[in-house]
């Protein structure tokens, strides 16, 4: 059989709240951090309630063991800012921790996305009108990420945006650690790909920098390859092992199914890719993961290590929180049977 991660057999993890007016329709795409000083597991996940706008939120919950969590609270951690670029959602966070701070990057639009996959037109879903003369970051809706701070999870630090104002740029993760003396962030800019590039779809681009929050230039890491993954994109922030830097990533092909697969990167030059799986290392086949918001969806933004096991949190459906494990060292052996 091929590879597989194993899928929790007590999935969803975290599944929306009834009557919430926050998270009531949506508990997905968690970011996930181990807690070294109490074993705890932190998953920082998006959220939505049943409201025309689909302003989205964070929530917070804990777990002992990694499989079992509790809410920390009954109100969200993190909401939008009105009139700011995350003034319509925070979506999508993944996290790293610097000293005492967690470093989390967050996709943000100035205005809410409405019910997207509706597509009724509703009101909900037309942005203000603007002069021309305005960024196209406004005009459009586009996508940022942002760089939120914080030490607990209550008090929030909005540091600012690292991506280009001119682009859709969603899936962005940061290296744990400097890398040669440089900041490493990994991008999926939405309207880089077609005629002038070397990639037919989005993909998957890389940047190294001074100051995590400076001016990219970013260079072309991996692109689709394989039937089942025409665009891809980051999922959680890379994870260092001994063989290189474990990246997930998730790939889209002509039937719209996210899948998973894995990269490992150079530990000393992570602008190469040494390893790659061509077949998928997860998707799709649960109904929770196959009939939701959006049909067929893994999307993974955080994952621990504990005691040996790799724990990969992931959203399935848009909809709810789902984890699936391996032993560290099979996918790591198997990414090392499939040099580039």
């Amino acid at each position: 059989m091929p590879y597989q991660l194993h899928r929790y057999e007590k999935n969803p993890i975290l599944s929306p709240l009834a009557g919430s007016t926050w998270e009531s329709e949506v508990t997905t795409n968690p970011a996930a951090w181990l807690d070294e000083a109490t074993g705890d597991v932190l998953l920082l996940y998006r959220a939505a309630g049943d409201d025309d706008a689909h302003t989205v939120h964070f929530g917070l919950a804990r777990s002992k063991d990694g499989y079992h969590f509790t809410r920390s609270s009954d109100q969200p951690v993190l909401s939008p800012l009105a009139n700011t670029p995350d003034g319509g959602c925070v979506e999508d966070p993944r996290i790293i921790k610097i000293g005492d701070w967690y470093h989390v990057t967050v996709a943000c639009r100035p205005f809410p996305p409405g019910k997207y996959w509706l597509n009724t037109g509703n009101a909900a879903n037309v942005r203000p009108e603007f002069p021309d003369t305005f960024p196209v970051a406004l005009s459009k809706n586009l996508t940022s990420t942002q760089l939120f701070l914080t030490k607990d999870f209550k008090n929030w630090i909005r540091a600012g945006r690292l991506t280009n104002p001119e682009l859709d740029d969603r899936d962005v993760v940061i290296f744990p650690e400097k890398v040669g003396g440089k900041w490493i962030t990994i991008h999926r800019p939405m309207q880089w790909h077609g005629e002038g590039f070397p990639n037919r779809w989005p993909a998957i681009w890389i940047a190294a920098s001074n100051d995590v929050l400076a001016w990219k230039d970013m260079k072309l890491l991996a692109k689709g390859q394989e039937d089942w993954e025409d665009k891809i994109g980051a999922n959680n922030p890379p994870l260092k092992t001994p063989h290189g830097w474990l990246q997930i990533y998730h790939g889209v092909g002509n039937d719209k199914q996210y899948r998973l697969g894995a990269l490992l990167l150079d530990l000393e030059n992570p602008f190469k890719v040494t390893h790659r799986t061509r077949r998928p290392i997860y998707e799709p086949v649960a109904d929770f993961e196959t009939k939701g918001i959006y049909n067929g969806v893994c999307f993974p933004c955080g994952h621990v290590v504990k005691d040996g096991t790799y724990f990969l949190y992931y959203g399935g459906g848009d909809v709810h929180c789902a984890v699936a494990t391996t032993p560290l060292k099979d996918l790591i052996d198997h990414l090392l049977e499939q040099p580039v």
